[in-house]
């Protein structure tokens, strides 16, 4: 083979190879032609390296065609659409699908609550085993409040999320055991209730609502997100339904992993709340007020746009390409 005579032949078609690999955009016929001179160019090169397997023509033709290949399978959607599609679809999607269940955990939550808040307020006997009456009187009239405040807003507020997100991302990825939110959430409304108990038992019922809920409504809502979608994960293997019991956990994991995300603003939120408005000289009204606008966008977030995504076949999963094809089974 002349090799020069074939790169006299061939030159026009690799110029223009390279042409189209440089473009931003390609519209559909250039993008055929784009596959068209990749083939041909991927048999000059095959017939050049049956001749000069190692020769200066044999790279030059590898380094095009690699340009090119990365040109037609290693493009990436913008990144703006992605975060934008993540926030309208993906996200309040996974929490549409999880709202009954997210309702019925925090029902649950809140009669375990307040069972131990009860027995707590109703046994003095039950006092007197947390502590004296000295050490408790601290607690409900000093401790409890200064809580918030012994701590500059900024680090408390960056501490308090920090600790929220790491739970609810356990709840999300530990859930598939079908034992570690049972026992998260029984601790936290053991913990919540007798907390509430304890302040009621000595008249301080009012301050233990007027601290706990500005940033707790948001708060201890995301833990019970968190919680569905763990047990969501962990449903998906115990009743996989059609596919197989790896299938249906992996597509149920892709797709609720986006709360753990999504939770991680929410809980910025809620720490933004606690931080700076719990503590605050604002007055109750509120202070309240703004705890309770926060669950609300949350809820209006997800019952408009979630149903909405939801809807339209969203389910807050990995696009087709990227979540791979799912095996056929009977």
């Amino acid at each position: 083979m002349d090799i020069d005579a074939f790169t006299a032949v061939h030159q026009h078609d690799w110029k223009r190879l390279d042409e189209l690999s440089a473009k931003r955009r390609l519209t559909g016929a250039e993008a055929d032609e784009l596959l068209v001179l990749y083939r041909r160019t991927s048999t000059h090169l095959s017939m050049i390296r049956s001749v000069a397997a190692e020769g200066q023509l044999s790279a030059a033709l590898s380094t095009r065609l690699s340009r090119a290949r990365t040109r037609f399978t290693g493009a990436r959607s913008n990144f703006a659409r992605d975060v934008a599609e993540f926030f309208v679809l993906s996200l309040p999607a996974a929490f549409y699908r999880l709202r009954w269940l997210t309702v019925i955990i925090g029902a649950v939550f809140i009669l375990v609550a307040w069972l131990f808040g009860a027995w707590v307020a109703g046994n003095p006997d039950v006092i007197k085993a947390i502590g004296s009456d000295e050490e408790i009187r601290k607690y409900v009239e000093e401790d409890f409040v200064n809580y918030y405040s012994e701590n500059p807003n900024a680090s408390f507020a960056g501490m308090v999320w920090t600790n929220n997100a790491w739970i609810a991302a356990q709840a999300v990825a530990f859930g598939v055991t079908g034992l570690w939110v049972p026992y998260i959430l029984f601790m936290n409304a053991q913990g919540v209730g007798m907390a509430g108990g304890m302040m009621a038992a000595y008249d301080q019922l009012d301050v233990f609502f007027l601290y706990i809920l500005p940033h707790g409504l948001m708060e201890i809502t995301a833990i019970f997100i968190a919680s569905a979608a763990g047990l969501r994960i962990f449903w998906s293997w115990v009743s996989p339904g059609r596919l197989t019991r790896t299938a249906s956990l992996a597509r149920e994991g892709r797709s609720l992993i986006t709360v753990a995300l999504g939770l991680v603003l929410v809980l910025f939120i809620s720490g933004l709340v606690e931080g700076f408005v719990t503590p605050s000289p604002l007055p109750d009204w509120l202070r309240l007020g703004i705890g309770a606008l926060v669950l609300a966008a949350y809820w209006a977030y997800t019952l408009v746009l979630g149903r909405r995504a939801y809807l339209a076949g969203e389910r807050g999963d990995l696009g087709r390409f990227d979540a791979g094809e799912t095996a056929v089974t009977v």
